[in-house]
């Protein structure tokens, strides 16, 4: 700029200059993301899409592999019927993922409420509604225990229900004697305790009590996630415990109310068991743990908590379900369809890992 230049001419010049430093400001901002970046945004935000395409394209795949047999309405029904128990076992698991928390005792505080119910009903001869009421009320026990002890000892999620596992197994051979209450016994006495087993028949398809159970928890615990503040403090917790806690969240008291919520589910899940099998063994459901922890990371739902939603533990249990029956009938041994189990949960964590590392 020239010294005799005019200080109109100086102003304009000056002017210029600004606007060329914003637009090169504005470029260097805008971020222009490639077709996959988009795709890992949307998932990101939605992470219950990724279930969701995976359990479509598994029907899709299946439906070609096995046939008109798979599609009918009683396959379909009876997949519903074998997911309902790990499903409900999911739906529990869920609950404690979410703050960032893991539990291996699920499977083993529903067994345990199942015994405790068939004890006191067939065994005790106790009515069969207090018999019932007592296995609940001990589930809800069981999960409180696991809770505090995370709580007020600090002791670690995986140890902590490592370890009330064994105590919660042993307690189921204790009570039961490692002996299994007959059907025909649970007929006789406490027939209520089958309650869950009943089905409705209906174009060929036949969904019992424990399907409509199944669906009705999860959309019971959808709700309390997503619409209340008590939900809300769960995913914070999971997010951020320390952030969640200097925000005024009461972390502990959350967390003790979210092992005793997931106890109680199991224990819900032990009586319609009851109804699945037909009787009560004190070693029915030995994978149930597992199981469980399957579908929910298959449902998109983040091991490192915080993020997921619970309904996509109910398309992980269904996609298992769907995979198990569609290789079975495709003539696929039971072997291979482990394998085939175990490859979904290897993918499934690597998607989640992807999706986590979304860039902003």
């Amino acid at each position: 700029m020239s010294e005799s230049a005019t200080p109109t001419q100086k102003g304009q010049d000056f002017e210029q200059v600004l606007d060329q430093s914003d637009a090169k400001v504005a470029a260097f901002e805008v971020k222009h993301h490639t077709v996959l970046q988009r795709i890992q945004h949307v998932l990101h935000n939605n992470p219950t899409l990724v279930p969701v395409i995976v359990l479509v394209l598994s029907l899709f795949a299946f439906g070609l592999i096995a046939g008109g047999k798979f599609f009918s309405p009683f396959n379909l029904s009876l997949i519903m019927q074998q997911v309902s128990i790990i499903g409900m076992l999911a739906a529990a698991q869920s609950l404690i993922i979410i703050t960032a928390g893991i539990d291996l005792s699920v499977a083993a505080i529903m067994v345990l409420m199942s015994v405790i119910m068939g004890n006191l009903g067939v065994n005790l001869g106790l009515p069969t509604p207090i018999a019932i009421a007592v296995g609940l009320i001990g589930g809800a026990a069981a999960g409180m225990m696991n809770g505090l002890l995370i709580t007020k000892i600090k002791l670690p999620p995986f140890i902590t229900t490592l370890g009330t596992w064994s105590i919660f197994f042993a307690l189921n051979l204790w009570l039961s004697g490692a002996q299994s209450i007959r059907s025909q016994d649970i007929d006789e006495k406490a027939p209520l305790l089958k309650f869950f087993g009943n089905a409705v028949s209906f174009g060929g398809a036949r969904i019992t009590f424990g399907v409509v159970l199944m669906v009705a928890i999860f959309g019971v615990l959808w709700y309390m996630l997503n619409k209340t503040a008590w939900g809300r403090h769960v995913y914070a917790i999971g997010d951020d415990k320390d952030a969640a806690e200097m925000s005024g969240i009461r972390t502990d008291r959350t967390l003790v109310t979210v092992y005793m919520l997931a106890g109680l589910v199991c224990a819900i899940a032990g009586w319609a068991s009851v109804g699945r099998v037909g009787s009560i063994s004190p070693q029915s459901f030995y994978e149930g743990n597992l199981q469980s922890i399957t579908a929910v990371v298959i449902g998109g739902i983040s091991l490192f908590g915080g993020r997921g939603s619970i309904m996509g533990a109910l398309f992980g249990a269904l996609i298992v379900g769907v995979f198990q029956s569609g290789l079975r009938l495709a003539g696929v041994d039971v072997l291979w369809q482990v394998f085939a189990i175990g490859w979904l949960i290897i993918i499934a964590v690597a998607i989640d890992q992807w999706i986590r590392r979304v860039s902003a």
